[in-house]
């Protein structure tokens, strides 16, 4: 059972990226899934989430707006479209799946999550 996140990399202020993220061993469908990130010094932040039945999305407030979470259950993959990043967007950031919940509720809390990715460091310099 595994996660991998690609797609992250250098970037510089307002451009865009998109992070990726593949489930093997498990499929995704149904499941929630959400991206979170985690800065040197941070705590790890849920930044967009969605539940796995209904497809309810949490976004953090610097997330609205410009951030997108979306899914390919065909694919078993998950995806993070980031738009007008900003220096503070940089972190790693890692894709997430909740297995547990059967709940309508959205969760963005890390511990709320069971499977994690490697991580993708996502850097916004110019």
């Amino acid at each position: 059972v595994q996660l991998q996140a690609f797609g992250g990399g250098l970037v510089q202020p307002g451009g865009s990226l998109k992070l990726s993220c593949t489930a093997s061993g498990f499929t995704l469908n149904w499941h929630d899934i959400g991206w979170f990130r985690q800065a040197p010094g941070k705590e790890r932040e849920g930044i967009s989430c969605m539940n796995g039945n209904n497809g309810r999305i949490y976004d953090a407030d610097d997330a609205k707006g410009r951030f997108t979470i979306s899914r390919d259950n065909a694919k078993n993959t998950v995806y993070l479209q980031m738009n007008s990043l900003k220096p503070e967007d940089t972190a790693v950031h890692y894709c997430a799946a909740n297995t547990a919940s059967v709940s309508g509720a959205v969760y963005f809390r890390a511990h709320e999550y069971d499977y994690w990715g490697q991580g993708t460091l996502v850097t916004v310099s110019s």
